[in-house]
């Protein structure tokens, strides 16, 4: 691919979308994000928001139809033409997030392998005690995922994939905005 690929990865409150709508403005890149806005990332965002439920195994499958149609009509044609693309969560979301329902770690691996992989991941660490104050002070209400003890355990999900995958960059995501977009910045331009 002539453009470059950049994911943001991290718990809710983490500041991941923050970051990931910083670089992107600074590389000119392409911002897009993951649920999408289309027809199956509505469906995802109604059960994250409770306005239905299915089993794990079903909303994970959601999340890789909407990735699936993502790459396909917005990802990888702007690569193909040598736009960067900085997504707001990736596959690296729904192995993490999804290990907090389904204990089968390489079936949440499987169903995700066939996707591209990024020229680098960034994942902003910062506790889930903080990104519960976070999600508390800027919002009037919690989804699905966003208890502490569900964070404790998606973060070890992240950490297991940081081990993993050889283009994921460990940031302190409890910094000042600024400090971390400065990090982020200089990391994703070496790439």
């Amino acid at each position: 691919m002539k453009g470059r690929f950049i994911v943001f990865e991290g718990l809710d409150g983490s500041g991941q979308s923050t970051q990931a709508d910083l670089l992107a403005r600074s590389l000119k890149g392409h911002l897009t994000k993951e649920p999408t806005n289309n027809l199956i990332g509505g469906l995802i965002r109604g059960q994250l928001q409770g306005d239905w439920k299915t089993e794990p195994e079903c909303l994970q499958l959601l999340f890789t139809a909407d990735r699936a149609h993502h790459l396909e009509r917005e990802i990888v044609p702007l690569l193909e033409k040598g736009k960067d693309v900085v997504c707001d969560r990736y596959m690296f979301s729904t192995i993490a997030f999804g290990s907090l329902g389904i204990d089968d770690w390489e079936w949440l691996k499987e169903i995700n392998k066939r996707f591209i992989l990024p020229d680098i991941v960034f994942y902003l660490k910062a506790s889930p005690k903080v990104c519960i104050q976070r999600i508390a002070k800027n919002r009037s209400s919690f989804e699905l995922f966003e208890k502490e003890k569900n964070l404790e355990k998606i973060e070890k999900g992240y950490e297991r994939l940081a081990e993993d995958y050889d283009m994921f960059k460990v940031i302190d995501g409890e910094r000042e905005i600024e400090d971390i977009a400065k990090e982020v910045k200089e990391i994703a331009l070496k790439v």
